[in-house]
């Protein structure tokens, strides 16, 4: 068999009457054309809205805290700097390691680079062979390198911080290209430590959040007073609340209090951690169920699922977890209208 390659579409020969007709030499047609395309894509890319394109550089850490209560030593990330095509933002997030960790806020079209360190004491009991803390990330686009997982799942590097099985690294830094498509409320969790598993389960996760880059800008979009992110265990909400106009971050912990001001727009992001299946109600409120036009007062949610919905801040009520064992375990919490 015999292979032969093709000629371009600019070499191939025409027939003399085309070119007379034409009045115009073939190879300067193309290049005339080449030229038209370029000058129309780059006319086309004048008028695009990139205002909603960033670059995002952040700094985090691990640490070991305060026991769970139970004598278990938990671990937690912290956000040490985040800056926004150079503008430092670092002040919307707690100064001190928090479970859940930083909710970090992004558009589509942005780009992060994520420089991970680790500080949990030597001394802190490691069950497995490994020491290394990771960030790996749900939703956004990397490449391998920053999946931040052991060698012996991605056959590369042990792509975290600290001391591998096989790879050891003061820092590790991560890139995400936050590509259109993928908006939505993403989980992040160590991958590393003790083993290729991770120690999400003790306090090393957190979220991202990421808005559509419309053009334009839908008028009422994103217009919430408060933004809530619930994680839902095995035994208890883990919380975070956010200020939409300040982005503060606070109430971050166990079962927490949430606060709204009166006839506002809210929104919950609900996150399911660990084995159990959820029963997730704000009782005496109804939502459209994402992507129909449904009203629900209760969602049924199970381990690496979430949903996200609205409502309009109108009474004080709870959040609960209507599955009856984590209901026996007290995973409820407040929601209170000012």
């Amino acid at each position: 068999m015999s292979f032969q390659v093709n000629q371009s579409s600019c070499d191939m020969p025409l027939s003399q009457s085309v070119i007379e007709t034409a009045k115009i030499p073939y190879r300067s047609f193309c290049a005339r054309a080449a030229a038209g395309f370029a000058l129309a894509m780059s006319i086309s890319f004048i008028g695009a809205d990139k205002s909603y394109a960033a670059e995002h550089v952040i700094e985090m850490t691990a640490k070991d805290i305060a026991d769970d209560g139970f004598g278990n030593k938990l671990l937690a990330y912290q956000m040490l700097s985040h800056r926004i095509d150079g503008l430092d933002v670092t002040d919307r997030y707690s100064n001190a390691p928090t479970i859940p960790g930083p909710i970090i806020e992004l558009t589509e079209g942005d780009k992060v680079k994520l420089t991970l360190l680790n500080t949990i004491d030597p001394a802190y009991p490691v069950s497995g062979n490994s020491k290394q803390v990771s960030v790996h990330v749900h939703g956004v686009h990397y490449k391998i390198l920053s999946d931040g997982t052991l060698r012996v799942i991605n056959r590369k590097l042990d792509e975290g911080a600290g001391e591998g099985p096989e790879d050891t690294f003061a820092s590790y830094e991560y890139e995400w290209d936050v590509a259109p498509g993928t908006a939505g409320t993403w989980p992040y969790h160590d991958h590393n430590y003790e083993n290729h598993n991770g120690s999400e389960h003790k306090g090393l996760f957190g979220a991202i959040i990421v808005n559509p880059a419309a053009t334009p800008r839908p008028q009422n979009a994103y217009k919430f007073s408060k933004e809530y992110i619930l994680y839902l265990g095995d035994d208890a909400f883990w919380g975070v609340e956010i200020d939409s106009t300040t982005k503060k971050q606070t109430k971050h912990g166990v079962n927490p209090t949430l606060n709204a001001p009166k006839n506002t727009d809210v929104r919950f992001h609900l996150i399911a951690l660990g084995t159990d299946l959820h029963n997730f109600s704000l009782n005496n409120y109804k939502w459209f169920d994402p992507g129909t036009h449904n009203l629900i007062n209760q969602v049924a949610i199970g381990p690496l699922e979430k949903h996200v919905f609205v409502v309009r801040s109108k009474n004080s009520t709870q959040y609960v977890d209507n599955n009856f064992s984590n209901k026996l375990l007290g995973m409820k919490g407040r929601f209170i209208v000012d």
